[in-house]
């Protein structure tokens, strides 16, 4: 059974058997059950969630290990930024400071503070968000009609574990749609910072 590691683009964490294109981290959400396998006990441990390499410096990990953070995996960038996360200071330093810049802040905590108001309610549900369309940046994610899409190159793509599956024209999008990318970094995409794309997306704009 696939473990309970991958992150949609609504923050959730699933079961899936598909591989993922990024790595992330919020922190210890597992433990061991009796019976030697990981399950988990919490969403999040950490206001600073990562979206990091998936190799980095010849490193080896024990995935969802008794004595480790809880890995978890994405789709691609877009998905981790619509989950709420941001790159990493240490193996995507460079993403990190393009981030940075794009939304104004000099450092990752003060990122870190604002989307942890972004991306939670109260109740720890995913903050979302109305937005017009036409505001909407390339690589944001938004629900329509009960699934996550992207929007991208003139086209709005339907998210799944595994790729993009479905294209059409971004002027069939309704005119007002719940934005599940944080405010913050719909900021940065405004701002020209390009995200990450699962090569789906750029095989779909192509057909």
């Amino acid at each position: 059974m696939p473990l309970p590691n991958r992150v949609t683009p609504y923050g959730e964490i699933v079961r899936a058997p598909e591989r993922g294109t990024l790595l992330g981290n919020r922190g210890r959400l597992h433990r061991i059950t009796p019976d030697g396998d990981p399950e988990l006990v919490r969403s999040h441990r950490t206001r600073n969630w990562l979206a990091c390499l998936l190799e980095f410096n010849g490193r080896r990990r024990t995935v969802m290990g008794p004595r480790s953070y809880t890995e978890l995996f994405f789709l691609d960038e877009v998905t981790a930024l619509a989950a709420g996360h941001r790159p990493c200071a240490e193996c995507r330093n460079r993403d990190l400071g393009r981030f940075k810049r794009a939304v104004g802040l000099t450092a990752a905590a003060q990122v870190d503070q604002c989307l942890a108001a972004d991306r939670m309610t109260a109740q720890g549900t995913q903050r979302t968000r109305p937005m017009a369309f036409a505001e909407l940046p390339e690589g944001a994610l938004f629900d329509w009609q009960g699934a996550p899409w992207l929007r991208w190159h003139g086209d709005v793509l339907r998210w799944s574990l595994g790729g993009y599956r479905e294209r059409c024209a971004d002027s069939l999008a309704p005119a007002e749609v719940t934005v599940l990318t944080p405010l913050l970094t719909v900021r940065a995409l405004r701002a020209g910072y390009v995200p990450g794309v699962h090569p789906s997306a750029e095989e779909l704009s192509r057909s």
